[in-house]
């Protein structure tokens, strides 16, 4: 796992146009045409948020760390008022899928927390996401609510996890 680089951009937009590709199969529209941009990952990789994970020289998964909580968390109803990191932008490559790419990525951030003395996380995803929802229930993060975002017809059901 290493921080991610402007080099990295269009291995990134490949994994993340087909990301929106396998979504539309099964008409989950977390991610379109709209979210994510380029521009997005560009100023993940500026704000050295973005780490990526590689196999065989190739760029495999991405994940995007950082303690940046939207507005809409306000009204979720978290079970800690305290420092968290955020778990954002995640994929995988859908060669690399089924091989626990998406717990090393979540591991990773867990990791990261700690290095940083923080002991809790949260992250969403849409509630059309089964993949991503069972990805964090296996990684032991807990629901704990849902918000309207991005102005989506469904909402985003949130979870946390501690490492206390």
């Amino acid at each position: 796992m290493r921080k991610a680089s402007l080099d990295d951009l269009s291995s990134i937009m490949k994994v993340m146009r087909d990301t929106v590709e396998e979504m539309r199969s099964y008409n989950n529209t977390q991610w379109d045409e709209n979210y994510p941009q380029e521009s997005d990952f560009a100023a993940d990789i500026e704000k050295e948020e973005l780490y990526v994970a590689e196999r065989n020289g190739a760029l495999a998964g991405f994940i995007c760390i950082n303690r940046v909580e939207p507005n809409e968390y306000k009204t979720v109803p978290w079970s800690r008022e305290c420092p968290a990191l955020v778990i954002h932008r995640m994929a995988v490559d859908l060669q690399y899928r089924g091989q626990g790419m998406g717990s090393e990525l979540v591991n990773y951030a867990e990791q990261l927390a700690k290095h940083l003395h923080i002991d809790y996380l949260k992250t969403d995803t849409y509630s059309l996401n089964t993949n991503a929802q069972k990805l964090f229930e296996s990684c032991g993060y807990r629901w704990i609510g849902t918000m309207n975002f991005l102005g989506k017809e469904k909402p985003f059901k949130c979870c946390e996890k501690s490492l206390q």
